[in-house]
């Protein structure tokens, strides 16, 4: 039960960052940039914070810190900038959906084994990407613009993911990333950061958002993988973007419309379908430890 509630609890957080995104962005407390900055910035506090009471050392090579701050970076930016105009919901379920399907892909490239049904399952997440986003009697579900960007915030996430597969020491690799990511976004701030808008309520959403859902959100879930299969480690983050799209209702207003709902179920079904699929659902799903967003 105490696992169920600690797996429940980082699930949770995870999803949370989609929801403080969306009230502080979309509601016009914090430009989009600014917003994910400090939101990188406090996370790397906190991280840094941690590994200092572990007794984790906090150096890296170089070259692995900059590529990973850099694929971190255009995750931040791109989540950050397409919360703007996209429901919290909506944008947890494609950047959910970018992440996974992509690493998946990514693995079958790299030679990793691949059953039929994976295949099948990649394509039914594709088709549910696709139905979320498509026109309906010619008006958008969803503004194509953002939807790229928060696509494009997937495969940063994605490729941050794959680069700490082979991280000895997660926290510690984490943490330096969103230290290094935290000095590449102030220029990524000038360039997009078009007026810039800081709130007091919006800087508590960002500090939340980086310190609590994504800082103790990771530690919290490095804690509790050991304890849990690969399969299951895998499965059960399909409730994040479930618990971003009711919590979205419930504390945002947001609509859950039919497209919506098909499109999620969709998307879903056909990960949870790559994932239990196949003799090497282990590592064909592409989901290595803590890398969720």
């Amino acid at each position: 039960m105490r696992l169920f509630l600690l797996v429940f609890l980082t699930m949770v957080a995870f999803a949370a960052n989609s929801i403080l995104s969306r009230l502080a962005i979309g509601g016009g407390h914090m430009e989009a940039t600014s917003f994910g900055l400090l939101r990188v910035l406090s996370g790397a506090v906190t991280l840094v914070g941690l590994c200092a009471l572990s007794g984790l050392s906090l150096r890296r090579d170089r070259r692995q810190t900059f590529w990973g701050a850099a694929a971190l970076t255009t995750y931040i930016v791109g989540f950050s900038i397409a919360y703007e105009d996209l429901d919290a919901g909506l944008g947890a379920l494609i950047l959910f959906g970018v992440v996974q399907v992509s690493m998946f892909l990514w693995g079958a490239l790299r030679g990793s084994p691949v059953a039929p049904g994976q295949v099948a399952g990649a394509a039914i997440a594709l088709v549910g990407l696709a139905a979320v986003v498509w026109p309906t009697d010619g008006v958008p579900a969803a503004p194509l613009g953002a939807s790229c960007l928060m696509a494009l915030g997937g495969l940063g996430w994605a490729g941050y993911s794959l680069l700490g597969r082979g991280a000895k020491a997660p926290l510690a690799a984490t943490a330096v990333n969103f230290a290094a990511a935290s000095v590449i976004m102030v220029p990524a701030v000038l360039i997009f950061g078009a007026d810039i808008v800081i709130s007091p309520w919006g800087v508590v959403l960002a500090i939340v958002s980086g310190a609590v859902t994504s800082g103790l959100g990771y530690a919290l879930w490095y804690h509790v993988l050991p304890q849990l299969a690969p399969a299951v480690a895998a499965t059960v983050q399909l409730s994040v973007p479930v618990i971003a799209i009711l919590a979205g209702a419930v504390v945002l207003g947001e609509v859950i419309g039919l497209q919506l709902t098909i499109g999620a179920i969709a998307v879903l079904a056909g990960i949870a379908i790559v994932v239990l699929s196949g003799p090497g659902r282990r590592r064909a799903a592409g989901i290595p430890a803590g890398k969720e967003g």
